[in-house]
């Protein structure tokens, strides 16, 4: 009999221990402050980063953009790309207390006016951003803008840090939907802007069975869902992108709507819309290269080993 209820007793002991640390580390940075809890998290982050693997994609990665940049300069732009992450994390707590503000922790808008220029007969347009400053405040700001956008998300392999996670999300996003990643959350997302909601997509991670399109002179599988959503729906495609000003301080940077030709061939017209968005994005990490996530593996690997030799 002991040993039949060990098993489900210390499942039980580790999600306990699992959940209790996840609101201890929570709730520790919400007490030391927004500004506070993001230099701890860079300083924690700067002193982790080196020390992964993670470190040495990113140097292959920067290789494959700028194969001119000198290696202390590449070394320099990793560092810096680690202390942003660890902003991310230690800011991410106090997302439900950012607010719209003129200084200090907060954030505030640049180019808000493309947003109302891009609704087409009473439809929000479809938003593009990339992991770039804090990615994580997307959803917070359109939420108190009171735009009507859902994220998508792909889940955590812990269900007891997914469950705490989107938690926090849903809390500071102020209603704002957040689907899973897959055909569910295909379905879910058809369904929420066939009644007239809208999607903010991260467009810039590899996805192994998307379209081969150009970045940074070299091509990326590129997840083509944006350009799909925009044509079924006849929406507008907005970039957009949250970069750093300082410690928990953020402004949000809306561009005018793409100007997309349509030839009503489907494969092609997707794929001069994702040539366009992986435009923007190259564009801007090229103006903020300390500030993008450097960490994942975005060109074939192929092309990594290309650079290593």
């Amino acid at each position: 009999m002991i040993t039949d209820i060990t098993p489900s007793r210390s499942r039980r002991f580790r999600a306990y221990m699992t959940e209790m640390s996840f609101n201890g580390a929570v709730g520790l940075m919400r007490l030391i402050g927004p500004a506070q809890a993001s230099h701890v998290g860079a300083k924690l982050a700067g002193f982790i980063g080196p020390f992964l693997s993670s470190t040495r994609t990113g140097m292959q990665n920067l290789a494959i953009a700028f194969p001119d940049m000198e290696d202390r300069e590449r070394k320099q732009v990793v560092r810096g790309a680690w202390n942003n992450l660890g902003r991310v994390i230690g800011e991410f707590s106090h997302l439900r207390n950012f607010a719209r503000t003129s200084s200090g922790p907060g954030w505030e808008i640049a180019g808000e006016e493309h947003i109302a220029a891009a609704w087409r007969n009473g439809q929000p347009p479809i938003f593009f951003s990339a992991h770039v400053g804090n990615w994580e405040m997307i959803l917070p700001i359109a939420g108190a803008l009171g735009l009507p956008v859902g994220g998508v998300y792909r889940a955590a392999s812990n269900p007891i840090v997914e469950r705490l996670v989107q938690g926090i999300r849903h809390e500071a996003g102020n209603g704002t939907s957040m689907f899973p990643k897959g055909s569910r959350g295909a379905r879910s997302i058809v369904g929420h802007m066939a009644s007239g909601g809208t999607v903010g997509l991260l467009v810039d991670q590899k996805m192994n069975d998307g379209i081969a399109v150009p970045f940074f002179g070299k091509d990326a599988w590129t997840a083509p869902a944006l350009a799909q959503l925009a044509m079924r729906f006849q929406r507008d495609i907005v970039p957009i992108r949250v970069v750093r000003l300082g410690a928990a301080r953020f402004q949000l940077i809306c561009e005018p709507a793409l100007t997309i030709t349509k030839t009503g061939e489907r494969a092609a017209d997707e794929l001069s819309i994702m040539k366009l968005v992986n435009a923007h994005v190259e564009r801007w990490v090229k103006d903020e290269p300390h500030q993008w996530l450097w960490f994942h593996r975005r060109w074939p690997k192929h092309e990594a080993t290309a650079t290593s030799r």
